[in-house]
């Protein structure tokens, strides 16, 4: 059988590793061995924190909407619980633009909670 010479190829995924390497610091984007690590990580790094992306913004939107209804008077748990109650169904995203955005619309939100609350009990 032929003897396979692999030059272009192996040049070819070297270069593919350092272009994906470029401007990371030191050896990294200099040595192979260095830059074929470093790009697994980053690959997996970038993978897990796609995800994580998702949930950090969840995070920001619960202490948004818990911000705004603690300045009309009412817990976070308390008003989820409100809103449900009524059955308002307005995820914590827009909850969160309007308690930052339109307070006022907010409070009539906080209101609403408070009377299915106050009927529920």
């Amino acid at each position: 059988m032929a003897r396979v010479k692999r030059s272009v190829h192996a040049k070819k995924k070297r270069r593919e590793t350092l272009e994906a390497a470029k401007g990371y610091r030191g050896g990294r984007h200099r040595r192979m061995k260095m830059a074929t690590e470093q790009v697994r990580h980053s690959l997996q790094y970038s993978y897990r924190d796609r995800r994580d992306r998702k949930a950090q913004f969840r995070r920001l939107w619960i202490t948004r909407v818990g911000a705004g209804a603690r300045q009309n008077g009412m817990s976070y748990s308390t008003f989820i619980a409100g809103l449900k109650a009524a059955e308002v169904e307005v995820d914590r995203k827009v909850l969160a633009d309007l308690a930052v955005h339109e307070p006022k619309v907010f409070g009539q939100l906080v209101e609403t909670a408070r009377a299915a609350l106050s009927a529920s009990a």
